[in-house]
C-alpha cells in the first residue's frame, strides 16, 4: 500500500488558499453575509473582554457614522437604506448586551474590569465614587431614548407612511397627466415614478424599523434589572462577596454597560427621529436650519429682546444672557443685511430686465464694464401660444397645498388631456403668471400675446347658477357667468349647503377659469395648430400607415396644405384624431389645381360617420334644420369666381333677411327641446358656415354629402 504524501491533496479536493479567503472578504455581499453572521455568533458563543472592548467601540463609531450621514444628506431618500442600516445597528447592540451580560454575571466577583475596560471606564467616569448619581444618569438618559426620542420618531415615522400610501394614488395620476399632456417624457415619468415608489416603500420601512428601536430601549431596561439583581445573588451567594462589595462592583459594571449600549441607541434614536422628520426639507440639516432661521430677522431680533429683559430680572444671572442676547442680535443684524442686499439684486434685476436694449441701466448697455452679458434681442420676439394672466388677488388660486398641488393648475392639465382627447392633439403648455395691470380679481386669457376672453371671479366665494337661467336671491354679489354671459351671484362658502338644498349650480372660482379657458380654446383651436404640431402628428403614425405620408406629401400636397386642411376642421370643432382616414381622403383628390376648401369637403365627407355621431340627439337620431329650395338658389347664384378665388357675393339685404331666417328656426327647434344641425347642398355648405359663425359660432353646417347612410334622421324645421 503506497502513502500518500501530507503535502499532496487528494485527488478533486483542494484546499482555499489564504488569497482566494481574502478575496472572498472584499466582496461586499460576502462581507456583510459573514458580518450578519458574526452577529448572530455573537448571541450564543462567549467572548473575550478584550474583544468585546473592540465591538463595543465599533458599535460607538457606527452609531456616530449613522448620524451624522443622516445630517449630511439632501433627502430622505439619499440614505434609503436607513432601515436595514437601523436593524444591523440594533443586532449588534443586543448582541453585545448579552455578550456582557455574560461577563458580568460570570467574572464579575473578580473585579471592575471584569467586561472590559470600556465599560469599566464609561461606569467610574459617570459615577465618580457615587452610585445613586450614576443610577439616576442612567435611568434618565433611558427614560429620554425610550419616552421622548424613539416614541416620538416613531410617531413621526407612522404618519409619514400612512399619509405617503395614501398620497401615492394622487401622485401618480398627477405623473400620468404630465406625461399624456406633453408636460415630461417617458424618462422623467419612469424617474418620477421610481422616486414615488422608493419614497413610500422608505417611510413604510421605516415605520417598522423605528419598532426595533423602542424594542432595543425595552430590552436595555429589562438588560439592566437583571444584571443588578442576577449580579448581586452571584456575588453574594455564590462567590461570596459582602452586600456592599457586590452592589459597588455589579452596579458598576451593569452602570456602564447600560451607558455603552444607551448611548449609541440615542444616537441612532436621534438620527432616525432626523430621518423621518426630514420629509419635506430639500438639503443638509445645517443648511435647511440656518436658510430657515435666518430668513425672518425681526424673529432673531425679538428673541435677543425678550433675553435682554430676563438678563435685567432680579436675581438672574446677568452675563449668560446679555451674551446670547448679543449674539441673536448680530445674528438678526446680519441676516436683515443679507435679506435686504438680495432684495436689492432682485429688484435691480427685474428693472434691468425691463430696460430697453441700450438705455442706461439696461444690461448691454455701452461702457458697464462687469455686467452680465445682453441676451439675444430676438428673445424679445418670442411669444406664448397660451397665457392666462391674473390679477394679484387670484394668486392664491396657484398656491400649493399640504400635497404639493393646485387646483387651478390640475384642472388646466386634466383640460388640456381632455382636448387631446376630442381634438386629436396636444395643446400648448399654458403659461400662467400675475399682472399687476388687471384689477385683483381679473383675469385674461391670451391667445399668442393677443386678448382672446377675460372675467372677473371672487377667489373665496363661490359662484351659483339657476340651472333655468334665473336670477338667484341669495346673499351676494350678482354678477354674469364669463363664459356663457348667463346670471350667476357670488356667495359666501357658508351658503353652500342652503344652494345645494335649493337646487343650484355651484361652481369654484379655478372651474370658472377653466371652463371659461376650455371655450376659448375650442374657439381658437384651429390657430394653435401649428406647422410643428402636423409635423409630430404626422411622425407619431404607425409604421403601417408611414407609406401613405410618403405617397401623398410632398407628391400631392405639402405639409403645409395638410396643417390648412386640419385647421379648416379644427375651426368647425372637427376631431382630427383618426388621421389617417383624413389622410386616406387628402389622397383621393389632393393633386394640382384642387383647392384647400375642396381637399376640406372631401375629407369631410369621409369623417361623415364621425360627424353625425357627434351631434346625435338624446334619443339616436339627427336633428336637422333644412335649407329651403329658394335659399339654395339665392346661395348658388350668388357665388362668383372659380377656385380658391371663389366667393359669396350676396345683397346686404338678404343676407339680413337670412340671418333673421336662421335665428327664428333655431329659437323654435329650441322651444321643441332640439339642438339641430343645419343640412345644405355640398357646393354652398362653406359659404352658408361662414355667415353664421359669424352671430351663431357653435352651430352645426353639414352637407348632404356628410350624412352617413345609416344615421337615423329627424327633420325639425326648415329655413
Amino acid at each position: 500500500m503506497t502513502d500518500i504524501p501530507a503535502s499532496n491533496p487528494r485527488p478533486g479536493f483542494a484546499l482555499p488558499s489564504v488569497k482566494s479567503v481574502m478575496d472572498m472578504l472584499r466582496s461586499g455581499d460576502i462581507a456583510l453575509a459573514v458580518g450578519v453572521m458574526g452577529l448572530i455568533v455573537i448571541l450564543i458563543v462567549p467572548l473575550p473582554p478584550l474583544l468585546v472592548d473592540a465591538l463595543l467601540a465599533i458599535s460607538i463609531v457606527f452609531s456616530v457614522m449613522i448620524l451624522m450621514t443622516a445630517l449630511f444628506i439632501q433627502k430622505p431618500l439619499e440614505f434609503s437604506s436607513f432601515p436595514t442600516v437601523l436593524l444591523i445597528a440594533t443586532m449588534l447592540r443586543l448582541g453585545l448586551s448579552l455578550a456582557t451580560t455574560r461577563l458580568i454575571l460570570s467574572d464579575g466577583h473578580q473585579g471592575t474590569a471584569a467586561a472590559g475596560h470600556v465599560i469599566e471606564a464609561f461606569g467610574n467616569f459617570v459615577t465618580r465614587g457615587n452610585f445613586i448619581i450614576g443610577t439616576v444618569i442612567f435611568l434618565i438618559l433611558v427614560i429620554v431614548n425610550f419616552i421622548v426620542i424613539t416614541k416620538g420618531s416613531g410617531r413621526i415615522a407612522e404618519v409619514a407612511a400612512r399619509f405617503s400610501l395614501d398620497a401615492m394614488p394622487g401622485k401618480q395620476m398627477a405623473i400620468d397627466a404630465d406625461l399624456s399632456a406633453g408636460l415630461i417624457d417617458e424618462d422623467t415619468a419612469k424617474k418620477r415614478r421610481a422616486e414615488l415608489e422608493g419614497e413610500s416603500a422608505f417611510f413604510g420601512n421605516m415605520d417598522g424599523a423605528s419598532k426595533f428601536v423602542r424594542g432595543d430601549a425595552i430590552a436595555g431596561l429589562i438588560i439592566t434589572f437583571v444584571n443588578i439583581a442576577a449580579g448581586m445573588l452571584i456575588g453574594i451567594m455564590q462567590e461570596g462577596l459582602s452586600v456592599q462589595e457586590a452592589g459597588g462592583i455589579y452596579t458598576l459594571l451593569t452602570i456602564g454597560d447600560g451607558l455603552v449600549s444607551q448611548i449609541p441607541a440615542l444616537i441612532v434614536s436621534t438620527a432616525a427621529g432626523i430621518m423621518v422628520s426630514k420629509s419635506g426639507v430639500t438639503g443638509a440639516a445645517d443648511k435647511a436650519l440656518s436658510d430657515q432661521f435666518t430668513g425672518y430677522p425681526r424673529a432673531l431680533g425679538m428673541s435677543s429682546a425678550v433675553m435682554a429683559a430676563l438678563a435685567l430680572l432680579p436675581g438672574m444671572p446677568m452675563i449668560p444672557f446679555l451674551a446670547l442676547s448679543g449674539g441673536v442680535g448680530y445674528a438678526a443684524f446680519r441676516a436683515g443685511k443679507a435679506k435686504t442686499a438680495r432684495q436689492i439684486v432682485e429688484k435691480a434685476k427685474a428693472i434691468a430686465d425691463a430696460a430697453p436694449a441700450g438705455a442706461p441701466g439696461a444690461p448691454g448697455a455701452a461702457n458697464a464694464p462687469g455686467r452680465a452679458a445682453e441676451p439675444p434681442i430676438t428673445d424679445s420676439l418670442k411669444i406664448d401660444d397660451l397665457k392666462l394672466e391674473l390679477g394679484y388677488g387670484l394668486l392664491g388660486l396657484v398656491k400649493e397645498d399640504e400635497t404639493g398641488t393646485d387646483r387651478l393648475t390640475e384642472q388646466i392639465k386634466a383640460l388640456r388631456r381632455q382636448l387631446a382627447l376630442e381634438l386629436g392633439f396636444v395643446m400648448p403648455p399654458v403659461r400662467i403668471l400675475d399682472n399687476m395691470q388687471l384689477e385683483p380679481n381679473d383675469y385674461k386669457v391670451r391667445i399668442k400675446e393677443v386678448e382672446a376672453g377675460h372675467g372677473q371671479i371672487h377667489a373665496n366665494l363661490l359662484m351659483v347658477m339657476d340651472p333655468y337661467g334665473n336670477q338667484i336671491d341669495l346673499p351676494g354679489h350678482q354678477t354674469t357667468e364669463p363664459t356663457f354671459g348667463l346670471p350667476a351671484t357670488w356667495i359666501d362658502p357658508a351658503l353652500r349647503d342652503e344652494a345645494e338644498l335649493r337646487g343650484l349650480s355651484i361652481i369654484d372660482p379655478s372651474t370658472v377659469i377653466s371652463t371659461h379657458l376650455t371655450e376659448v380654446l375650442k374657439a381658437n383651436v384651429a390657430e394653435l395648430l401649428s406647422y410643428a404640431n402636423v409635423q409630430s402628428l404626422l411622425s407619431g403614425l404607425p409604421k403601417d400607415q408611414q407609406k401613405l405620408v410618403e405617397d401623398i406629401v410632398p407628391g400631392q400636397i405639402t405639409v403645409s396644405g395638410v396643417q390648412r386642411v386640419l385647421q379648416a376642421l379644427l375651426a368647425e370643432r372637427i376631431s382630427i384624431r383618426d388621421l389617417s382616414t383624413i389622410l386616406e381622403g387628402i389622397a383621393e383628390i389632393a393633386g394640382p389645381g384642387r383647392s384647400i376648401q375642396a381637399i376640406t369637403e372631401h375629407v369631410r365627407s369621409r369623417l361623415a360617420r364621425q360627424i353625425c355621431s357627434v351631434n346625435l340627439g338624446p334619443d339616436g337620431n339627427l336633428p336637422l334644420l333644412t335649407l329651403s329650395p329658394q335659399w339654395e338658389r339665392d346661395f348658388a347664384e350668388a357665388m362668383v369666381g372659380e377656385g380658391e378665388n371663389r366667393h359669396l357675393a350676396m345683397a346686404p339685404s338678404r343676407l339680413q333677411q337670412f340671418i333673421a331666417s336662421v335665428g327664428a328656426a333655431f329659437e323654435k327647434a329650441a322651444q321643441q327641446g332640439e339642438l339641430p344641425v343645419m343640412i345644405t347642398s355640398p357646393s354652398i355648405r362653406p359659404h352658408v358656415r361662414s355667415i353664421i359663425e359669424r352671430f351663431r359660432p357653435q352651430t352645426v353646417v353639414m352637407s348632404q354629402n356628410e350624412v352617413h347612410p345609416r344615421v337615423r334622421l329627424k327633420t325639425v324645421g326648415s329655413i
